[in-house]
């Protein structure tokens, strides 16, 4: 009989990320599980066929080539040999139409690790890596600051202390392969080790797995952390803290938390790296006179003398007054660009007394330089 697509196996479309396939497999895995199942002889079938799906669809290597070459990447006739999952090659040893898969993969569905054989010492894979979107505004960035977050993630039982048994006298020795996590099989002149099929490679099986995780040794609950973020941290960098990830399931280790910074734009201030950046406007008449000037910082309002004869967009610089990297403590500058304000709505004695200023700077081009040098391009250009 053919084969299932691997993706209707698993119930999951071909657009899956790998959390839904993980999810998928190990809902599957512990409803046919046959230690759970021992009265229904078609359980472990299925089991079988979930664990082989997940072989190749939980790899995303694996996945690549399913999608590309369908079951024939794996069954010998595309040229692999010794890739298949049953029938053909070392892989069918496991029994007909499917084998277990890789007990690594199948354990951790029921006990919450990934097993492989070797006496009796499986091995662990780690729980996943989450990551959570924290916002903070410019001054929590700048000088650090301490959140409470809240998140949903796979976490130790707590019913069972993430043991996948509340009784430690029910995890016992495999009476199929005496604790080695191995068994021999042959097949003409080839003898060869693999998992055992009973506790997958582990060695060890649980008579009353835990009611709460069914003996995967992790639950899906609410979890609370405070984080500290240090002074510096800069849009779109990443805080990492170990072991606050998804569970590992039993003995394994935990994923890691990645907290990922969101600045909101600032309504005076714009940050480049160590800098920050402020406009002050002032009148065109301050600009010529010169003015000393507040100009806000994040620790208060300094002085600052604008020099006579300032044109719009030069740009002061406060020395310190930016932002202290939180690697190498180095200090940013304040930069403060001058805008020059035309006023609007000029009265008629207003716009007369400017007309008596504009004909005072008649012929007097060492007053405005910059028109001065305008003009003399057009007169090159244009000669």
């Amino acid at each position: 009989m053919a084969k299932r697509d691997y993706y209707e196996v698993l119930g999951v479309s071909k657009s899956a990320t790998e959390d839904d396939i993980k999810k998928a497999y190990r809902k599957l895995a512990m409803k046919y599980h046959p230690d759970r199942n021992s009265e229904d002889p078609k359980a472990e079938e299925k089991f079988k066929e979930a664990s082989e799906a997940y072989e190749v669809l939980g790899d995303s290597d694996k996945r690549a080539t399913y999608d590309r070459l369908g079951h024939a990447a794996f069954d010998g006739s595309a040229g692999g040999g010794f890739g298949g999952f049953g029938g053909g090659g070392f892989g069918g040893f496991g029994g007909g139409g499917g084998g277990f898969g890789s007990a690594e993969d199948i354990f951790s569905a029921f006990f919450g690790n990934r097993g492989g054989g070797g006496g009796g010492q499986a091995r662990q894979r780690r729980g996943s890596d989450l990551n959570y979107r924290m916002e903070l505004t410019l001054e929590e960035a700048v000088k650090g600051v301490k959140k409470t977050i809240t998140f949903t993630a796979e976490s130790t039982c707590q019913t069972c202390n993430g043991k996948g048994t509340e009784n430690p006298s029910d995890v016992v020795t495999c009476s199929q392969c005496n604790g080695s996590g191995e068994v021999r099989m042959q097949q003409g002149f080839f003898a060869v080790s693999q998992p055992c099929p009973k506790c997958h490679g582990l060695g060890k099986t649980v008579k009353n797995p835990c009611k709460t995780c069914q003996g995967s040794g992790v639950e899906e609950r609410s979890r609370t952390l405070e984080v500290t973020i240090p002074a510096g941290i800069d849009h779109g960098q990443r805080i990492r803290i170990t072991g606050e990830g998804e569970a590992g399931g039993v003995g394994a280790t935990n994923g890691d938390l990645y907290i990922e910074v969101y600045v909101k734009p600032h309504g005076v201030f714009k940050r480049d790296s160590a800098d920050l950046y402020v406009e002050i406007p002032i009148s065109f008449t301050e600009a010529a006179l010169g003015k000393e000037v507040e100009v806000p910082t994040l620790d208060g309002r300094v002085s600052l003398k604008v020099p006579e004869g300032t044109q719009s967009g030069k740009v002061l610089r406060l020395k310190g007054k930016g932002v202290k990297l939180p690697q190498g403590g180095m200090q940013g500058d304040l930069l403060v660009r001058i805008v020059v304000e035309t006023p609007l709505n000029l009265t008629a004695r207003q716009k007369e007394i400017l007309n008596e200023f504009q004909k005072s700077l008649e012929g007097k081009s060492e007053q405005q330089p910059q028109k001065k040098s305008f003009v003399d391009s057009l007169k090159k250009l244009f000669s």
